[in-house]
Formats: structure tokens, sequence, C-alpha cells
């Protein structure tokens, strides 16, 4: 498994390093109105994720997981020509649903009804997007891969499933090899390519380790809810104002932060904070499953007096 990791990781730094230096070639992020970033700068750096942990999982020892991986692969390649081209909205959102259909085709339980099969492809096609929405401050979505992913191939190793493992931390170690040219100030972005395919691997993997009994699904709601719970608060307000949700905008809470002052790289190093203090309050709560409930409810009053804060730190900010 060490030599996986280190091969994502080597991949990762390589092909991003490559991008970096011909980035003149590259699809560009422009600033526009709904931007956080005041010059252009290179789009596409999720390829050397994708590669990264294509190739490192290229020896997993079994096919159904390489299934899985090459639906990763499929819909990074559209999300490429989307960074490059653009593509239509019902193109975008049909290509998520169509991989979303093809994994639980492939996965899921014979025993599952039909509520239990839509609210898995909700779940699947809304991670999908979040994750994206949330790729638009230097080293965020990034750092969620590497503490989101490392956690859960942590808890499949210690759950003794070390396929499940090297999966998990081979896409930890690619995100930490992109955070290298990432991280503030950023010389390339991650793009669709890199963010569509972490949102569908991190559904897919969540649900993998549930179906395998290696976690609770409560486990890897807990590992990713800083992005989940801002992405959804965030859509359900625009969704009550009558606004376009998809329509790009800066409206999530991290956008906020930054517009009113708070640097890249502070946003950066306080969110890796929150992240680690959700995967531990996880595993915790791994440990003790009596202690879920409560570890639930601990972190929804975090998040609530977070966003009290941020909504009056905003307002401040307008006023």
């Amino acid at each position: 498994m060490a030599l996986s990791l280190i091969l994502a990781f080597l991949l990762s730094v390589l092909a991003n390093w490559m991008m970096v230096r011909g980035r003149a070639w590259l699809p560009q992020d422009k600033p526009n109105t709904r931007s956080l970033h005041v010059h252009a700068v290179p789009r596409s750096g999720g390829v050397g994720i994708v590669l990264g942990v294509g190739v490192a999982c290229l020896i997993l020892p079994t096919w159904r997981l390489q299934i899985m991986l090459g639906l990763a692969v499929s819909i990074a390649v559209l999300s490429l020509l989307d960074d490059a081209r653009g593509l239509p909205v019902w193109l975008r959102l049909g290509s998520h649903l169509a991989v979303a259909l093809a994994f639980l085709w492939f996965y899921v339980p014979a025993e599952w009804g039909a509520m239990a099969w839509l609210l898995a492809l909700l779940a699947m096609v809304w991670m999908t997007n979040l994750y994206n929405f949330m790729d638009g401050s230097d080293g965020l979505a990034g750092g969620m891969a590497l503490f989101g992913f490392g956690a859960l191939g942590t808890a499949a190793w210690l759950a003794g499933d070390i396929v499940m493992a090297q999966l998990g931390l081979s896409v930890a170690a690619a995100a930490a090899g992109f955070l290298l040219f990432n991280f503030y100030p950023a010389k390339i972005f991650m793009g669709d390519v890199g963010s569509i395919p972490l949102g569908f691997m991190a559904a897919a993997i969540g649900l993998l380790g549930y179906w395998r009994e290696l976690w609770p699904w409560m486990f890897p709601v807990l590992v990713f809810s800083p992005f989940i719970v801002d992405a959804s608060v965030t859509l359900l307000r625009r969704l009550l104002r009558g606004e376009r949700v998809w329509q790009a905008h800066r409206e999530h809470y991290y956008q906020r932060l930054i517009r009113s002052g708070v640097s890249h790289r502070a946003t950066a190093i306080g969110a890796y904070g929150l992240m680690s203090g959700c995967a531990t309050v996880a595993f915790y709560s791994l440990r003790r499953p009596e202690s879920a409930l409560p570890a639930v409810l601990l972190l929804g009053v975090l998040y609530l007096a977070l966003m009290i804060w941020l909504d009056r730190r905003w307002s401040l900010h307008e006023a």
C-alpha cells in the first residue's frame, strides 16, 4: 500500500508541476464578478489528482473497485471538456446522474428498496455537485480531499479492509501533491476535472464502506460535513429567495468570509482546523457508537454558531 501512496503523490506533483510550467496552454480561470481572485489562474490541476489516483490504484485486486475508478475517470474526462470549452447544464447534470446510476447498478445491495435507491442517488448527485460548489478558494477543496479521504482510508485500515484503505489514502496522497501548488497563493486551480470526480468518489467510497460494514452511514457525513453544511445551507437559502441555484455565485460562507476581509490563507487554515475536528469527532463516534447522536448535536451547535457569527460579520461588512 505504501507504494501506491507514494506513486499517487509523486504523479500528482509531477503532473501539476508540468501544468504550471505550461500554464499558457491550459484553460484559464479569469476573474469575474463571481470570483475571489484578481488574476487569471490556470485550472485543470485536478488532472494530476485523477492521474495519481488512477495509476496508483490500477493494482487494486478487485475489478469491482476498478469499475468505480473507471466511472470517476469518465466523469473527469467530460469535466475536463467543461473546463476547456464549457458544456450546457443539462449535459453536466445528465452525466452526474448517469455515473451515479451506473455505480448503484453495480454496487447497491440486492435487498435495497426503491426509496433507498432514490436517497442514495440523490446523495451521490448532490455530493458530486457540492464539491464543485466549494472549489473556490486557495487550498480549500484540496484540503477537504486530504482530510476527508484520509479519514475514510484510515477508518478502512482500522477495520482491516486494506483495499479500501489503499483507495481512500491514495486520493488523500494525490490531493496532498496538488496542494503544494494550490495553497495560497495558488499557482493552479483544481477545476471541474478534479472537483467533480472527487465529489463522486466521496459519495461512492462512503456508500461502499457502509455496505461493507466498515462504518455507519453517519461517519462519512461527519467527515465531509464542512462542505455538506456550507453548500446545503447556501442552496436552501437561495431556493427560498427564488434565485437560480444553478448559476455561479459568491454567497457560500467561505466566500463571504474572504470577501469580508479574511485572507485565503487564514480561511484555508481555519477550514483545516474544522475539517480535522470533524474527523476527530467522527472517529470518536466510530469507536463509541452510543456517542454518535451527541456528536451530531455537538457539531450542529458548532455550525449554527459559526453561521450566526459569519452572517453577523457579513452584515457589518455590507453596512
